[in-house]
């Protein structure tokens, strides 16, 4: 029940109605016995640091951040984490001790999550689809995992060297492949993993019949190989319903999506035993309806 000491926690973005945040998030709380409510807050980027400004001043607990305004939102918060710095976006707001906000990224936590130990993943090559802000977050998350190397795919090339220039590292070293060059064939065939952060393939975007760089490119997988679609609307995509078919292991985008939300939840009540399985249920089934 919302009474005199509920306290607010929130997700600021524009558009923010179509988030499943809210109903993971108030699932989780209310397992965990907290007097606090989760909502989607809309904001134009124009708003963005009077209305920083007013939900500190109301002591709001906590916030969420998403399309458009990751990266504005650096620029306005009291503290930034290093790996905030590092990529140039925060989706984790928590108050800060100044009286401004301490900006975060548990994005990279939440992409990783999935994925298991990172022994699994040694020595390995990777595939990366697209090199927009969700790819940032999971280069990032890539390069801890000791890989042999990534292979970042794009359509442009001055974006892609752009981006291979702000993220590369000497452990797992980037290596940008247009996606119409010849040698993507190999990138594929070799991969152990694949990401796809564009949107192909996204309901209400274009053909959800679609898949990144085509179908007939897939057929040079490896069996073994793991699909990671950062979309869960369809669920599954027709990319990961292929994979299901082909018998390789198959990851959307809602697993990211908890497990950066349970993160964040983390940070902001101090509790460790955030109920991740609640907050899964919860989003699969207002995904179902």
């Amino acid at each position: 029940m919302i009474n005199g000491g509920t306290s607010l926690v929130g997700l600021l973005g524009h558009p923010v109605r179509h988030s499943l945040s809210p109903v993971m998030q108030n699932a989780a709380l209310t397992s965990m016995g907290l007097n606090w409510r989760y909502l989607a807050l809309p904001c134009e980027s124009e708003s963005l640091d009077q209305v920083l400004k007013g939900l500190r001043a109301v002591g709001c607990q906590g916030l969420n951040v998403t399309i458009p305004h990751k990266q504005t939102i650096a620029g306005l918060c009291e503290e930034l984490s290093a790996l905030a710095q590092r990529l140039g976006a925060v989706n984790t707001l928590i108050p800060g001790e100044g009286g401004g906000w301490f900006g975060t990224n548990t994005d990279v936590e939440g992409f990783l999550a999935p994925l298991g130990v990172k022994e699994l993943w040694g020595g390995r090559h990777a595939v990366v689809i697209g090199c927009g802000g969700s790819a940032r977050a999971v280069v990032a998350g890539l390069q801890t995992l000791d890989l042999s190397s990534i292979t970042v795919v794009g359509r442009r090339s001055e974006t892609l060297q752009a981006f291979i220039a702000a993220l590369q590292q000497d452990k797992a070293p980037l290596t940008p492949c247009l996606d119409n060059a010849a040698q993507l064939n190999d990138a594929i065939a070799q991969a152990a993993l694949v990401v796809n952060t564009t949107p192909v393939g996204m309901a209400q975007h274009g053909d959800p019949e679609a898949m990144p760089l085509g179908a007939e490119i897939w057929s040079r997988l490896s069996s073994e190989a793991v699909l990671y679609d950062l979309i869960y609307t369809p669920r599954p995509t027709s990319w990961l319903t292929a994979g299901q078919q082909r018998g390789q292991r198959c990851i959307d985008g809602l697993e990211m999506l908890v497990h950066q939300g349970a993160a964040s939840l983390r940070l902001w009540s101090g509790q460790n035993d955030v109920p991740v399985e609640t907050m899964r249920s919860a989003a699969a089934t207002a995904l179902a309806t």
